[in-house]
């Protein structure tokens, strides 16, 4: 009985390693500085969400997968906040009130990316994108623009 505390999970390596290459992708500079993402907190916060979104959406076509990875993965999503607020100097009887807070953007956000991502024209995509991260996404400033 006490050595389940001692037991690591399988999928320890897997999780870290998703949820890495998420923060990964969210903090490329051309989010920044070709799309005009703000970078500060709050904006680095917002790729992050958009990242984990799509990573939950990608996931939700594998209901094998969807159930435990995509909730290992939210989890140290969850982790890596609670930590990251602490050390950013929130006090502790703040930090629950704010990840409270932070699983509603969440949620509300792939709520409206799914949505977004479901319409069949592309406005309502950099919409979303432009409301949710403050990024310039219909002025075509971005690297990857349309000619």
């Amino acid at each position: 009985m006490i050595f389940r505390l001692f037991r690591r999970d399988p999928q320890a390596a897997t999780i870290a390693a998703l949820y890495g290459a998420i923060v990964a992708q969210a903090r490329n500079p051309s989010f920044y500085l070709g799309f005009g993402v703000p970078d500060t907190a709050e904006g680095r916060f917002d790729m992050i969400l958009l990242h984990l979104a799509l990573f939950c959406r990608r996931l939700g076509g594998d209901p094998v997968a969807a159930g435990s990875l995509g909730q290992d993965v939210f989890d140290m999503f969850c982790r890596d906040m609670d930590h990251n607020l602490r050390e950013m100097g929130v006090g502790d009887l703040s930090v629950p009130k704010k990840m409270q807070k932070m699983a509603g953007a969440f949620y509300g956000r792939l709520e409206t990316y799914d949505r977004a991502l479901a319409a069949a024209g592309e406005d309502d995509l950099a919409g979303a994108l432009a409301r949710m991260s403050g990024a310039d996404c219909t002025a075509g400033t971005g690297p990857n623009q349309r000619s």
